[in-house]
């Protein structure tokens, strides 16, 4: 399968702390990928990195090989991000905001697209209601379909699921599951390790600045012989602390 992100010795510092201390992976074409790690492990300046918002202080990187510091025009146009919170207007209804986000990206059939959009993401019924009216599971909802309007390659989510209800969680996944079947590689940031287990094909475990550990949820529950990816978690990372003296504290 195509290689379609590549990260190399990527580093980051904020002022005297070394976020990431050399963070190495592939992403193939297609898959859901899913970063994990606890908070503050680095898992958002990641994807800030990979989409362009942030420096790196070393390595390097490629999305649809376009480097990320060299051609960043092509990067950006390649792909969409959905931050941990729904960048939504308010003001505007659910088939208003996909309009606009249509008209950013210059596209000619924005009208069509939309409608499209709003059925499969279960927002048709409440097309022209103000999002300010708008439940969080379905400001989410919105809030991804608007970073499908282009069409991208790559699309960056951050923590998709947080703060939703269980009900909203199921329909998320759903939705992820949709995504990558018609072809989307979606790259996933997450807390919930039953959420990387259910979705992604291929998971990265962040610890300490660092991947700890990389594969197929199978694989590694395969090599380390546990039943699941919530105990690869655990066991991995209480090994990478105490090896460094430190001590992690589950959130």
């Amino acid at each position: 399968m195509q290689t379609i992100i590549t990260a190399e010795n990527l580093t980051k510092s904020f002022k005297q702390v070394q976020v990431l201390k050399g963070v190495s992976f592939s992403v193939k074409k297609g898959d859901v990928f899913a970063l994990l790690g606890s908070n503050g492990a680095g898992k958002t300046t990641t994807i800030r990195i990979l989409s362009t918002l942030l420096r790196p202080d070393g390595g390097k990187a490629t999305v649809c090989d376009y480097d990320i510091a060299k051609q960043g025009d092509g990067v950006r146009s390649s792909i969409s991000l959905t931050g941990q919170y729904a960048a939504v207007d308010e003001m505007l209804t659910g088939r208003e905001n996909l309009h606009i986000i249509g008209a950013l990206r210059h596209l000619k059939d924005r009208g069509p697209r939309a409608e499209q959009l709003l059925q499969n993401f279960r927002l048709e019924d409440a097309a022209n209601r103000r999002v300010a009216t708008y439940s969080g599971g379905m400001r989410r909802r919105l809030d991804i379909a608007m970073s499908l309007m282009g069409n991208p390659a790559v699309v960056f989510l951050d923590e998709p699921t947080t703060g939703l209800d269980p009900q909203n969680r199921l329909a998320m996944w759903e939705i992820v599951k949709g995504m990558a079947k018609a072809g989307t590689t979606v790259f996933l940031t997450t807390q919930y390790l039953e959420e990387a287990e259910y979705l992604a094909d291929h998971v990265a475990i962040l610890h300490q600045g660092v991947i700890v550990e990389e594969g197929t949820v199978q694989g590694l529950k395969e090599k380390h012989a546990l039943a699941t990816l919530e105990e690869v978690f655990l066991k991995l990372i209480g090994e990478t602390d105490r090896n460094s003296g430190e001590t992690y504290h589950e959130n």
